[in-house]
């Protein structure tokens, strides 16, 4: 996915992710605004120039957002600790939720480009937040230029309770 836009839009809810075991650099999650798909979001397990690293941690971004996992969506807000996710890495594997964080940050929103449409995801504004980078391999949230290529996943729009159903829906 080629990113197209970045732009500041104040301040929100986000959620933190904290599982019960050590994430590698590579283990990540799929977000995202829409059902029209989601960036991978990568572990807090490197130290950024403003955080000590966080082997057990996801910034998901707002609250709002889906989280994509083997073909159904949860909104990020109604995760609860003892759930387990899979986590998309060199490898998948499944990890148990320890905490759900929520505090208000500030936050960008980030759009991406592919041949088959737009996808975005709000993210928080901070040097802990890496999505995976085409040549990089990861790349700070604060770093990400418009046309550079991110991991992205698209999806087909038109969920109920996280289920795909066959509707006719407009996300933006």
């Amino acid at each position: 996915m080629e990113v197209t836009k970045i732009e500041e839009i104040g301040e929100g809810r986000r959620v933190c992710l904290d599982f019960i075991d050590i994430l590698y650099s590579s283990d990540g999650l799929y977000i995202g605004n829409t059902g029209h798909g989601y960036l991978k979001v990568l572990a807090e397990n490197r130290e950024s120039k403003d955080y000590p690293a966080r082997p057990f941690r996801i910034n998901c971004g707002s609250f709002h957002q889906y989280l994509y996992q083997s073909g159904k969506t949860y909104y990020l807000h109604e995760l609860t600790p003892g759930e387990k996710l899979i986590l998309s890495g060199e490898e998948e594997r499944e990890v148990a939720i320890g905490r759900v964080k929520i505090e208000k940050r500030p936050f960008v929103r980030v759009e991406c480009k592919s041949s088959d449409g737009t996808i975005s995801a709000t993210l928080q504004n901070s040097s802990s937040v890496y999505l995976q980078e085409e040549s990089e391999g990861e790349i700070s949230i604060l770093d990400v230029k418009e046309g550079q290529k991110v991991m992205g996943l698209r999806d087909e729009p038109g969920r109920h309770l996280g289920q795909r159903i066959d509707e006719e829906i407009v996300e933006k």
